[in-house]
């Protein structure tokens, strides 16, 4: 299959604004799990108007929050899919730009030191664009992801002494939670990303931070720590919005990676409550969007 480059264009430009306007599934079944959970009557309250900003958001079709964050787009190529890698990657950047000037939306991408914004929601190396590959016939996945950067300013690495084991770990996660207070808009979910290098496991834990509700670690000791930090994280008494409560995260989601014997890097990412992310697939079908 030859990919149309203005299907992915046209799909990058939905896609963006999909994500901003309609919550996934599995985050408004993560608030009703957390509405009967909790105790405090604070925290229901705050529990409940945030229910109602996302339905009045979606019923009167605009943003689910003001920040447009940072767009990140993720693509993974099926098998025999044909396509150019570069000519792929401005397609998305063109579509990003579409839906930022023709929607609109506010552009909320600046240069790091002009702090210039272009007013495209692109810049240097911005939109971020993560190519993959999967074993999917005749299929170019997108998933949009806009970072927004309340959450995104509550990210953490520690290059852990690997004798402090996973109690070094359970400590680390606590404490970036405890710090992160009611800056991220909680309840959050919490993305840790364990081993590999630096670089690697701040990779792992934004990816770990917007996975699907409900899924787990492929790795059996990583998703038992996983239903662990969960647990803890929520006992804390931070709560929605750091007033308060027992519904601090959705959950605590972690990936992870081998390292090196003298290494055990911790990363930690943190999504907000507004978990916003859409996904298309592109095949001979046509385009097909989801969550």
């Amino acid at each position: 299959m030859k990919i149309d480059l203005q299907a992915v264009e046209d799909t990058a430009k939905a896609l963006y604004i999909r994500a901003l306007k309609v919550l996934p599934p599995d985050i408004k079944e993560g608030f009703s799990r957390l509405e009967k959970r909790e105790t405090d009557g604070t925290a229901q309250r705050v529990l409940a108007t945030m229910v109602q900003n996302i339905a009045v958001a979606e019923e009167t079709d605009n943003l689910l929050c003001q920040d447009t964050g940072v767009p990140i787009y993720n693509l993974w190529i099926g098998r025999g899919v044909e396509v150019d890698g570069q000519a792929l990657k401005q397609a998305i950047r063109r579509g990003c730009e579409r839906a930022t000037r023709e929607y609109p939306l506010r552009s909320s991408v600046v240069h790091p030191l002009t702090r210039k914004n272009e007013h495209t929601s692109c810049g240097v190396e911005v939109p971020v664009i993560h190519i993959d590959f999967n074993d999917e016939p005749q299929n170019l996945r997108i998933e949009m992801i806009p970072k927004g950067s309340g959450s995104e300013n509550n990210s953490f690495l520690k290059m852990a002494v690997p004798a402090e084991g996973v109690a070094a770990i359970k400590t680390f996660v606590i404490d970036c939670v405890l710090a992160a207070g009611g800056k991220t808009c909680p309840p959050t979910i919490v993305g840790v990303g364990l081993g590999g290098t630096s670089d690697l496991a701040v990779a792992l834990a934004k990816r770990a931070a917007t996975r699907p509700l409900g899924s787990a670690c492929a790795d059996p000791a990583g998703a038992e720590l996983e239903q662990q930090l969960s647990i803890a994280v929520n006992q804390l008494g931070v709560g929605p919005q750091g007033l308060g409560g027992d519904a601090t995260a959705f959950a605590v989601h972690i990936e992870l990676a081998a390292t090196h014997i003298t290494m055990n890097p911790i990363a930690v990412n943190m999504q907000c409550h507004s978990a916003r992310r859409a996904r298309a697939d592109i095949s001979p079908a046509g385009v097909a969007f989801g969550f």
